[in-house]
């Protein structure tokens, strides 16, 4: 057990602290290292803006290296200000940015979480594929 888990999150404070809350819990760790980006799981799925994916990839990769962090998190949230697709979207988004994760960090432990308007977090599982 790392004392350490990561998360990608939308910059939307009022998603930072239930999303931690929840991960600290899920992944028995102390401290959750938080890579913060508006609509991040719209900048990984597009992958346009390397500057934005390079930045998030490093993030992590500091996180995973330094901290000993082996469990990732992607977060997509409603109402968000830079990503307003619809949840079915969103989910999408989601599936998009665990799959460049997975590649990213292979030994890693990958998950995505939704986050409603009223604050459940809903954690949605792709599964590992072969």
């Amino acid at each position: 057990m790392s004392s350490f888990c990561t998360v990608i999150n939308c910059m939307d404070g009022s998603v930072q602290l239930p999303v931690n809350k929840f991960l600290k819990k899920r992944f028995h760790t102390a401290h959750v290292d938080t890579i913060t980006a508006p609509g991040p799981n719209l900048i990984l799925a597009r992958g346009d803006d390397l500057t934005a994916v390079d930045a998030i990839l490093h993030g992590v990769e500091i996180s995973v290296e330094q901290h000993g962090s082996n469990q990732i998190a992607v977060v997509g949230h409603a109402a968000c200000v830079s990503n307003p697709a619809p949840k079915g979207e969103q989910f999408v988004h989601l599936r998009m940015a665990y799959d460049r994760l997975r590649d990213a960090f292979p030994d890693c432990e990958i998950t995505t979480l939704w986050v409603s308007l009223k604050g459940r977090i809903e954690e949605i599982s792709f599964g590992r594929e072969t």
